[in-house]
């Protein structure tokens, strides 16, 4: 009888681990990193960069000297601009070529600070002002006028900073703080590297913010230490293994651009090839996505699911053999995609699991051996344990293995905690994430005895129906089972016997005609409980989206809200407009009634209000 033996992963880590992290000779920094693939790789390319659109094969192709010597001359570019040992340099560039040179000859220099371009101009100048931005680098309008109009926007009111650059094109009407382009200016700059500073593992390295849903988004500082670790962890794997050419679609101020299409691929050795400005959302190179995986030889990509489920299939005559896997994160990957993909590809999708805070990922599926429904196993020298926790999030106490709580994790890749400004500059403060040690990562999951972690939901995003805890992601697994559905998003609404129940948006499958009534009754006959049967069904044109792609509720939990109020302010009798937004981390509604509204009658809708658990106010128009 043949006996089919799993994977000892466990003894793996063990042996990996036998060998302390310190005595693996990893390099001091990200440039040092690069500095050695470069010394070992001249020729070799590192980078493929497309234009994006349709002229996906015409690239340019930078090899690792190219590389490096273009790092030296934006740092030398950035000393010479006044950037002190240690400085900031912020970042709101689509992908370019420039922007790997900008991001990590800001690295060499001091701390690179890259921001989503589309956030808003406030919050912006709030994340510049609070890391002390020094330089802007900002696409010309050629490139990106929106983008452009709110960099200048942004410059006028950082009084600190001391120049803007611009990349891609020329610019008229300047405002004072611009110093010219970018690519001209660091040509002028010596191949060599100029300035005496060699960043430490113990140095900062970036200042990524996180995905901002209410307010400013956090800051989290990653050390170099933090980058360099996990660019080794992950170029351990199979995928990166020996001639490895790795696609990257998603933007360079995202931490997965930078530590999974771009560090890993440059540790090992291997090449990256950039898809342009745009990335996943360039339309035009995604119609062509499988003819770009057989013209560069792909051997892997990492994308969120709703990149994967809206690829195209696969053309009949184009060669995909060598494509190893693709890795999924950032989001829940709903059943179908991952079935749909692998069937159209024939090759398999890894999970990983990891948040910014943890140097972007923590957890990475196995090649082989991966358990059902675990997202994967934990990265050598990580600890990830679940943790039960008291009503301020605080831990108290370890689960047993296989017990569902909030999972921690400990080890070289956590960080030191958001940036807060201080009376000495913005520092590091670790209070009420990381506890002696372990950061607390607010995701429900559960740990099992061999390491395998799964994922149960992300504790803000869980529903409480009556005291009932209720994951949206198992309500939308159901959901994407009707054959006429292609994409959903559940989220709490407000409701004044259970405090929330499920209600969901849905995109139909074009040519489909589904009463929302009908998909109702359907979704509560297949919803993986009785109490998580949404009560309300919209049907929506497309599911809101990040600018990486993931699945964005603000918008939808503000609709859900706006509905509630304005059926209220219908039972009592009024008529008014309603404004939903942030406030202290939480959605809150702004009610203006008719300013011939007496007060009997804002009394009743007031009265209605209290009923529910939201915060709002309410004034005459």
């Amino acid at each position: 009888m043949n006996t089919r033996l799993e994977p000892d992963f466990a003894g793996e880590l063990t042996r990996l681990e036998s060998i302390p992290l310190s005595d693996r000779d990893l390099p001091g920094s990200t440039y040092e990193l690069i500095a050695r693939t470069a010394r070992r790789h001249q020729d070799r390319p590192a980078l493929h960069l497309l234009p994006g659109g349709t002229d996906w094969d015409k690239p340019e192709t930078w090899s690792y000297g190219e590389l490096l010597r273009r790092i030296h001359q934006a740092a030398n570019l950035y000393a010479a601009l006044g950037v002190e040992p240690g400085g900031v340099v912020g970042l709101m560039l689509p992908n370019t070529g420039t922007t790997y040179a900008a991001l990590f000859g800001a690295q060499v220099i001091g701390v690179a600070n890259p921001v989503n371009p589309m956030l808003a101009t406030e919050h912006i100048v709030d994340i510049f002002r609070l890391t002390g931005a020094r330089v802007l680098v900002a696409p010309a309008p050629e490139l990106d006028a929106a983008v452009w109009r709110t960099a200048c926007a942004v410059a006028a009111a950082l009084p600190g900073l001391r120049a803007l650059i611009s990349v891609g094109g020329s610019v008229d009407d300047a405002p004072p703080q611009w110093a010219g382009d970018f690519d001209e200016l660091a040509a002028a700059q010596p191949p060599e590297l100029t300035v005496d500073r060699r960043p430490g593992p113990a140095d900062m390295a970036a200042y990524f913010h996180t995905g901002g849903t209410t307010g400013t988004p956090k800051v989290a500082p990653q050390t170099h230490a933090n980058q360099v670790y996990v660019a080794w962890a992950v170029a351990r794997h199979a995928l990166f293994a020996g001639e490895s050419v790795t696609l990257a679609g998603l933007p360079l101020f995202h931490v997965n651009a930078v530590h999974i299409t771009a560090l890993a691929p440059f540790h090992a050795g291997g090449s990256a090839v950039s898809l342009g400005p745009l990335g996943y959302r360039d339309r035009a190179a995604m119609a062509d996505f499988w003819r770009i995986v057989e013209r560069y030889g792909i051997t892997g990509f990492s994308a969120v699911p709703t990149v994967y489920a809206a690829l195209p299939a696969v053309p009949d005559g184009v060669d995909i053999s060598s494509l190893r896997a693709g890795i999924v994160g950032a989001a829940p990957l709903p059943g179908r995609v991952r079935a749909d993909f692998e069937s159209a590809s024939g090759i398999p999708m890894l999970e990983g699991y990891g948040l910014t805070e943890a140097t972007c990922v923590s957890v990475l599926a196995p090649e082989t051996g991966n358990r059902p429904g675990a997202v994967g196993l934990r990265l050598p020298y990580q600890r990830i344990k679940a943790v039960r926790v008291d009503d301020d999030g605080l831990p108290r106490g370890d689960c047993r293995p296989g017990e569902d709580g909030v999972l921690a994790i400990q080890g070289p890749n956590v960080f030191p905690g958001y940036l807060r400004a201080g009376p000495a500059g913005p520092a590091p403060d670790p209070t009420g994430i990381v506890i002696d040690d372990w950061l607390i990562t607010g995701d429900l999951g559960r740990v099992d005895a061999a390491g395998f972690v799964t994922l149960t939901g992300r504790a803000r995003d869980v529903i409480i129906r009556g005291g009932h805890n209720i994951d949206p992601r198992l309500v939308e697994e159901s959901l994407l089972q009707h054959p006429d559905i292609s994409a959903a998003a559940v989220v709490p609404r407000p409701d004044a016997h259970a405090g929330e129940v499920p209600a969901a948006y849905v995109v139909l499958r074009p040519g489909a005609a589904v009463p929302a009534a009908e998909l109702l009754t359907w979704a509560a006959a297949h919803a993986p409980e009785p109490a998580a049967a949404p009560k309300f069904i919209d049907l929506i044109a497309a599911i809101p989206l990040t600018a990486v792609g993931k699945v964005h509720k603000v918008p939808l939990l503000h609709d859900a809200m706006h509905q509630v109020v304005a059926r209220e302010l219908r039972a009592a009798g009024l008529l008014g407009d309603i404004t939903v937004s942030p406030r202290n981390g939480r959605p809150h509604a702004h009610i203006d009634v008719a300013c011939g509204a007496s007060d009997d009658l804002i009394g009743v809708l007031t009265e209605r209000l209290d009923a529910y658990s939201f915060s709002y106010d309410v004034d005459r128009a």
